[in-house]
């Protein structure tokens, strides 16, 4: 009875541990002194923006979402605006080592990377290291997406989220730009801090 328990459980435990794999981990830091709620437009930074090592096509990916996200923050688009968007991204690439006793593996975990468009970057993603008796090797892309929202009056970071989490490879232009709307609102839910702090 107990061998079968344990057989059962073993495939749920993959099944929470892909879930994990697919989710976003965000964090965020702000300025104590700011008043966030004088805050009611916007506009894109293109100088931080133009430095963002991605593809044109996910750059106009990403600021689309985020201008989706403010409006339904009830934020405006101004050439005068309160706060500048801003967008960069860090990336590496990580080796991973199992140790297959049981015969398999699992190759995956924590990864980001923008499609192969832009230098040194790829669509990271994770997948099974199936093999006997010895150890498997896996390669992942692990990255962050960060946005800033720098004071326009002063050009101070006020407010910073970051996003960690896992693109995986497909040719699929419709799967990519879900994902990446699902990132940048995931980093935006702790916009602005004082509402996620009260939570």
């Amino acid at each position: 009875m107990m061998k079968r328990i344990k057989l059962i459980a073993a495939p749920m435990l993959l099944v929470l541990f892909l879930a994990s794999c697919t989710s976003v981990r965000v964090l965020s830091d702000y300025d104590r002194d700011t008043n966030f709620t004088n805050y009611k437009s916007y506009a894109f930074y293109k100088t931080g923006i133009d430095r963002a090592q991605i593809s044109d096509l996910d750059k106009k990916r990403i600021l689309r979402a985020i201008e989706s996200e403010m409006s339904s923050r009830g934020f405006t688009k101004s050439e005068s605006p309160d706060i500048l968007v801003s967008i960069f991204t860090k990336e590496s690439e990580q080796v991973d080592v199992y140790n297959n006793n049981f015969g398999w593996g699992w190759g995956g975990g924590w990864g980001w990377g923008w499609g192969g468009f832009g230098p040194g970057w790829g669509w990271g993603g994770f997948g099974p290291g199936f093999g006997w008796g010895g150890p498997s090797v896996s390669t992942r892309t692990q990255g962050s997406l960060y946005i800033d929202l720098i004071d326009a009056k002063n050009k101070s970071l006020v407010w910073q989220g970051k996003g960690v989490g896992t693109l995986n490879n497909t040719s699929n232009v419709e799967k990519k730009e879900a994902r990446i709307r699902e990132f940048v609102a995931e980093i935006l839910q702790q916009y602005p801090p004082n509402a996620v702090a009260a939570n």
